[in-house]
């Protein structure tokens, strides 16, 4: 979901509209149809702010709908969506599990981008040893930060102890990283889920 979001959504998308874009998607029903808890929205640092959804509804990607005081509604509006995401079950699992992955106890801040990069990151590394591998350009763009931002925003990570090193090879433009706290988040399953059929668990068992 990562990986269709990327392409899916415009360059400039903020950290914010992605990280809601990404429990949408993963949360939506059969017809498209998504209700976020403000609870949930709460952890996310999301719930005092229509900003989000409004770049959202900009881009033509969903259309929110009449809620109540407890919930946010809305209809997604790309199809390609469908084709993109495994069973409900599995996907409102793996909703949870970037929940945990994006929450300040894991990511050290309540810093939308952070937060953000905490998902993919946690997401395409090995759960046991915490050591992940990605071309940096595809981190930047699922991120939606330049790739000369890049390094700056993984020594933040690091500094609020998620990583425990990281480099980009100038030879190859892969990121290398281990994760400081890489056994917390452990289930494989919701991990392939989230990162899509492009992620690094795609086909194994």
């Amino acid at each position: 979901m990562l990986n269709y979001l990327a392409a899916a959504l415009p360059a400039g998308t903020s950290a914010a509209a992605r990280l809601l874009a990404l429990q949408c998607a993963l949360r939506m029903n059969t017809k498209m149809q998504v209700r976020l808890t403000r609870g949930m929205l709460r952890s996310l640092g999301l719930n005092a702010t229509q900003g989000p959804w409004r770049e959202l509804e900009h881009a033509r990607w969903l259309r929110t709908v009449p809620g109540n005081t407890s919930v946010e509604a809305a209809e997604l509006l790309d199809a390609a969506l469908l084709d993109q995401a495994p069973a409900r079950p599995d996907r409102m699992c793996a909703a949870d599990w970037a929940l945990r992955a994006s929450s300040p106890s894991t990511a050290g801040t309540v810093e939308p981008l952070r937060q953000l990069a905490s998902v993919y990151l946690a997401v395409h590394a090995e759960p046991e040893a915490g050591k992940g591998v990605s071309e940096a350009d595809q981190m930047a763009r699922s991120c939606g930060v330049g790739l000369a931002a890049l390094p700056t925003l993984l020594a933040q990570l690091t500094a609020t102890g998620l990583l425990k090193s990281w480099q980009i090879c100038s030879n190859s433009g892969d990121l290398h990283w281990t994760l400081a706290r890489g056994k917390e988040i452990h289930d494989t399953s919701h991990q392939r889920a989230t990162a899509g059929s492009g992620g690094p668990f795609a086909g194994r068992p």
